[in-house]
């Protein structure tokens, strides 16, 4: 026979008395000292919306999803934070694979508030690549040697979609995962 107090399923009367009970004045001055504590000691971050807006947005459900690579080099992370080397900005590389391309892309600040992302994708000539990025979505078209670029974008959680360039029949988009730049 389980123990009681150590059944996960067990129920306990007094505790489904008070649950099905309405709240009241004292639980929601609880309830409040309890968000305060959230808040101050593990807050929400900052981007968490943005980034479950882009898990949710994959409309696309057929695609194939890269995966990032990690890098020992922590310079090579891929944060929006710009690095300062004896006053100058360090690019960021961030690699991502699947089973049918490879994609590579820096990120250069050019100034406080835009960087460009540099990108090679292999096989990668004629792909049309999307750059979503919040709201909006910037495009361009990898030349025959893979290479794509997108000059000036702002900074905020980014994914890529890397699509066929002929609308091949049978090829699905490839998805990065949401990187911040």
């Amino acid at each position: 026979m389980t123990d009681p107090r150590f059944d996960p399923f067990a129920t306990d009367p007094a505790l489904d008395a008070a649950a099905a009970g309405s709240v009241d004045t004292l639980d929601e001055a609880a309830l409040t000292v309890l968000r305060s504590v959230h808040e101050q000691l593990d807050p929400m971050p900052a981007t968490l919306v943005e980034r479950v807006r882009f898990a949710i947005s994959l409309d696309h459900l057929e695609a194939e999803v890269a995966q990032l690579q990690r890098t020992a080099a922590p310079e090579l992370v891929s944060r929006s934070d710009l690095d300062q080397v004896d006053g100058a900005q360090r690019a960021h590389s961030v690699t991502f694979t699947s089973d049918t391309v490879t994609t590579m892309v820096t990120i250069t600040p050019v100034d406080a508030a835009m960087v460009r992302l540099d990108g090679w994708a292999a096989p990668g000539a004629g792909l049309r690549v999307e750059l979503r990025l919040g709201d909006s979505s910037h495009h361009a078209t990898a030349d025959e040697d893979g290479r794509f670029v997108f000059d000036r974008v702002g900074h905020g959680m980014a994914q890529l979609v890397l699509r066929p360039g002929d609308d091949s029949v049978g090829q699905r988009p490839v998805i990065t995962p949401a990187i911040e730049i």
